[in-house]
């Protein structure tokens, strides 16, 4: 009876056991030896149920040897020997066969969740029909057994024991989750298991009950939400493509997917636009992938590379369809796309050989595919289902939106910027009064391409504009309204208007532009502030002011640095309030340094720290003054501009007095003849013979016309530059005019005969009249440095 599968034993007629199976002890923990000569009955933990004796069956209820009751249904069958007597009974129970008897037996054999009965070693005693599926053995493989040798040495092993423990020590209950595989399946599930003590009527702990319910559709519920939540926060933190395709990557893998990539089109990485999706072969770019392997070797195409996607592909049908395709081994499309993968990469063949199952999801936004993420799953144990291919559209719709925001941004930033450099003066030439150089920094910020900018115009009489400033906002309605308002100071600096006049017409034109009916929702964009100054060689002058902008910072030859004093007004476009004009005079050779906040305002420091930073880099050594602007920009600059960065850098020059010759001409028209005379002989000393024809006829009919039509004092003026300068002044603030002289009129030609002599000429207001100017061009030998 020792090899017998069912629990089984021997009784002879005066009730003592004579024989044992091994049943028998895996059920009672008893081996034969202490069962066999020993009265049944010392076995027993209840009496017999009445009837029992008589009928030969019916439920005994055993003592387990640890001191646990054990219930059975059990049938005696009588034993004989050869003369017909009763010898004794064979005793059997056995419970994978035996129907319960009683209905709570039969509830719990037939519950839906998983329910098993330890005693105080925890050793199996009961368990009931699902309990035995999830183990994957029959009930009687597993009643007396500990728990330890029925399931694979792991830490939620150990966990399911300790609880156990915990429970006969302490007598109370335990509740806890747990997330594991079954024993009889590769599926990892969630458990919700409740363990509680079992008492007998004396009240002592005699085992240990649990119920396990399989919660994991509610977990793998609450994962994706989890998971969802996290893909909010985690993906899009940058506006950059790649950066975000790297985020959704990281959020799938190793928790999702094994591998997986991202393959975004090309025009999605450019300026082009959206090509139609045409037939055959889809072409994307790998941007971004990731492996729970180290070096990624399930990869087929590397970083960067673009790749044909074949008709039959999963990512390619996933595009085509517009909706995630879920793909498992033994599919002839799956095969054929894994085939071609270790045709295209033999060296990764080795990890793709464990691929079970793959998701290729399209990634959209706003109606437009952009690409296709796809994962693939090796040592994971499930296969991709329905609700994976939700969470997965759900997961790529987002990152789908941060990546369509990404381009968005990146194409806008790079028109604003193109719009900007477009707008900014290229070469900074045509004038002599300075030296210049210039460095512009676009924001990298989030924000984007901001409205600084700055220019330099060469004004009548050797003079020049230096100009910077920064429009309020960011992106291309600051870029546009920057290159109104450069063009803007262009035209009034050619009409050559003092620096406070100027800014109050630019302060005009823009209360204008703020004021349309088409611009009301541009008015944010179109504050702005300016600074306008005017440097003159011949009097070393600077005249400046300022509309809401930071005062330029001056270094002197001998190394002072200061910030000029003036009164800043009010930004462009508040309108009411005046502007106020400061003039310095400047040494020769000395910097003065334009410049927008961007430079110096940020949250980590004080603006008048910066400004001191800014003029201790000023004064440091430099070989030129492009080596300044990249010294001040490396000491001054915050490490993260969140503005955009403008700096103009100056040097001053003079026109010494062996270059500038000046007369005072009496309002009469005799003294014509003498100022032409004057004039020769100043250009014969300077080497300028050939220039004479030309600037006598100059002279003789703006000296005329000032005599005739103007006011006194009459000066004349020649200064010899790049160009050689004609200047007239006189008292009256009437502006000249072209205009076209009739056949037989007497005058009316002297403007346009000096028009069409020199290269350009002009008027402007003074603070005692006008002044009339002209150049003309002198040969390359003959120009002044």
């Amino acid at each position: 009876m020792e090899h017998a599968s069912a629990a089984a034993a021997v009784v002879d007629t005066h009730g003592t056991v004579t024989g044992w199976s091994e049943g028998a002890r895996r059920l009672t923990g008893r081996p034969a030896a202490e069962a066999v000569g020993r009265p049944a009955r010392d076995l027993l933990a209840e009496p017999l149920p009445p009837g029992a004796l008589t009928a030969l069956a019916g439920t005994v209820v055993l003592r387990h040897r640890d001191g646990s009751p054990v219930a059975l249904p059990v049938r005696a069958c009588p034993l004989l020997d050869a003369a017909g007597t009763v010898t004794g009974y064979a005793v059997t129970a056995d419970a994978t066969t035996g129907a319960e008897p009683t209905l709570a037996g039969q509830a719990f054999q037939q519950a839906s969740m998983s329910f098993s009965v330890f005693d105080t070693r925890q050793r199996y005693l009961r368990l009931n029909d699902v309990a035995c599926q999830v183990m994957g053995v029959p009930e009687d493989t597993l009643r007396g057994r500990p728990f330890p040798e029925t399931v694979e040495d792991a830490e939620h092993s150990q966990g399911f024991l300790d609880h156990l423990r915990e429970v006969t020590e302490t007598g109370r209950p335990v509740h806890y989750e747990s997330f594991t595989g079954e024993p009889s399946g590769n599926r990892e599930h969630a458990w919700n298991i409740e363990m509680w003590p079992v008492r007998d009527p004396a009240g002592d702990l005699v085992g240990v009950a649990l119920a396990a319910f399989d919660s994991s559709e509610q977990y793998w519920a609450r994962e994706r939400l989890a998971l969802l939540n996290e893909a909010a926060a985690s993906i899009g933190t940058t506006l950059d493509v790649v950066r975000t395709a790297e985020e959704l990557i990281e959020l799938l893998v190793p928790r999702y997917a094994d591998f997986a990539s991202v393959d975004l089109f090309e025009w999605v990485l450019g300026p082009d636009e959206r090509p139609p999706l045409t037939d055959g072969e889809i072409a994307l770019r790998r941007v971004a992938h990731g492996s729970a392997t180290p070096g990624t070797p399930e990869k087929a195409v590397h970083l960067g590379e673009t790749d044909l996607y074949p008709e039959f592909s999963p990512p390619a049908q996933a595009l085509r369809r517009g909706r995630a395709v879920v793909s498992q081994a033994g599919e002839p499309d799956f095969m054929r796309w894994v085939a071609e993968r270790n045709a295209r990469a033999p060296e990764g063949a080795p990890q793709r050989r464990g691929v079970h199952s793959l998701l290729a999801v399209p990634l959209r936004a706003r109606g437009t595919t952009l690409g296709v993420a796809v994962l693939i799953r090796i040592a994971h144990p499930d296969d991709y289902a329905a609700d994976d291919a939700v969470l997965a559209e759900e997961l790529a719709s987002r990152a789908a939106v941060c990546i369509d925001n990404a381009r968005r941004f990146a194409r806008e930033r790079s028109t604003a910027l193109a719009l900007q450099n477009s707008l900014l003066p290229r070469g900074l030439t045509g004038q002599a009064a300075v030296e210049v150089a210039h460095r512009y920094l676009p924001s990298g910020s989030l924000a984007g391409i901001g409205g600084d900018w700055f220019d330099v115009i060469p004004l009548s009489g050797s003079r020049v504009a230096l100009v910077v400033g920064d429009v309020v906002g960011h992106g291309i309605a600051s870029s546009a309204t920057m290159g109104r308002l450069c063009t803007a100071v262009r035209t009034l600096a050619d009409v050559d208007l003092p620096p406070d006049e100027l800014l109050t017409h630019l302060d005009d034109l823009v209360a204008h532009l703020a004021s349309g009916e088409e611009a009301v929702a541009e008015v944010a964009e179109l504050g702005a502030t300016c600074l306008y100054a005017v440097y003159d060689p011949v009097t070393r002058r600077l005249a400046l002011a300022s509309a809401g902008h930071p005062a330029p910072v001056v270094v002197r030859p001998d190394g002072t640095s200061e910030v000029v004093e003036m009164t800043a007004g009010p930004p462009l476009g508040v309108g009411g309030l005046p502007f106020e004009a400061t003039e310095v005079e400047l040494p020769e050779g000395s910097v003065v340094a334009l410049y927008t906040d961007g430079l110096t305002e940020s949250r980590e420091r004080d603006v008048d720290d910066a400004t001191d930073e800014l003029r201790r880099a000023l004064t440091a050594p430099a070989d030129s003054l492009e080596t300044l602007c990249d010294t001040v920009l490396k000491a001054v600059l915050p490490e993260e501009p969140g503005d955009d960065v403008a700096l103009l850098v100056a040097r001053t020059r003079a026109l010494g007095a062996d270059r500038i010759a000046t007369w005072d001409i009496e309002a009469d028209p005799a003294h014509v003849a003498a100022a032409r005379q004057a004039a020769t002989e100043q250009l014969t000393a300077w080497g300028l013979e050939e220039a004479a024809f030309v600037t006598e006829l100059v002279v003789s009919e703006l000296v005329t016309n000032a005599i005739r039509y103007g006011a006194s004092p009459v000066q004349l003026r020649l200064i010899r530059d790049r160009t050689l300068i004609c200047e007239v002044s006189d008292g009256s603030s009437t502006s000249p005019h072209l205009r076209r002289a009739h056949a037989f009129d007497e005058g009316g030609r002297g403007l346009l005969l000096v028009a069409q002599l020199t290269e350009r000429w002009g008027s402007r207001q003074t603070g005692s009249g006008k002044t009339i100017w002209c150049e003309q061009p002198l040969p390359p030998d003959c120009r002044m440095p």
